[in-house]
């Protein structure tokens, strides 16, 4: 794996602290949330990003959909503080099933 860039590296320590922040929020107020986990390509920050909420089952995705938007929203704003502007929130989040191995 390639060493990440001093500005690769701020962007990785911002979009972990931003992570952190929803995943917290969201294990405590998405029933059958697991965790969060995302995927990026630095070079192509901040389009590439991608955020996973994590849930143990189908049934538990199906219920937590129509916080979705509500998320999405969170992310773009939490992002926005830090000087980091989305062009399309819904492209950015998701709810899934799937880990992060998988």
């Amino acid at each position: 794996m390639k060493k990440l860039s001093a500005v690769q590296l701020k962007q990785q320590a911002l979009v972990f602290s931003v992570a952190d922040s929803l995943e917290a929020q969201a294990l405590e107020e998405l029933k059958g949330m697991q965790q969060c986990w995302f995927d990026v390509q630095y070079h192509q920050f901040p389009g590439s990003l991608l955020l996973r909420f994590q849930f143990e089952n189908e049934e538990a995705v199906s219920n937590a959909e129509p916080e979705l938007k509500k998320w999405q929203r969170k992310l773009s704003a939490a992002l926005l503080k830090k000087g980091v502007v989305l062009k399309d929130m819904r492209r950015h989040l998701i709810f899934t099933t799937q880990g992060p191995e998988e």
